[in-house]
């Protein structure tokens, strides 16, 4: 079956930067478009960035536009988001999604 564990995630100072990652099983990684999504307290579940599966489109959602780059490793079945410049408002549960499925999602937590 379809497993996404997300790891990377922690507390970080403002303008700090951190590197979540997505280990995918269970399906063919290279032939799958990945994504990462965030909800934050109380609001709801939102996209931030998605990767085609050859790394050829990307897309992000235009509040982290220049700050988070989207990226993955087709022989390591992984997908990353690098996430520079963090704002307080990026603080949420950040979770990894493929193919309809959603990995538990990793806390992703910006305050000085």
């Amino acid at each position: 079956q379809v497993q996404l564990v997300e790891s990377g995630g922690g507390l970080v100072q403002p303008g700090g930067s951190l590197r979540l990652s997505c280990a995918a099983s269970g399906f063919t990684f290279s032939t799958a478009t990945m994504s990462w999504y965030r909800q934050a307290p109380g609001k709801e579940r939102e996209i931030v960035a998605w990767i085609s599966s050859t790394g050829g489109s990307i897309s992000y959602v235009d509040s982290v536009k220049g700050r988070f780059t989207i990226s993955r490793d087709n022989a390591k079945n992984t997908v990353y988001l690098q996430m520079n410049g963090l704002r307080p408002e990026d603080t949420a549960v950040y979770y990894c999604k493929a193919l309809g499925n959603w990995g538990q999602g990793t806390q992703v937590t910006v305050s000085s």
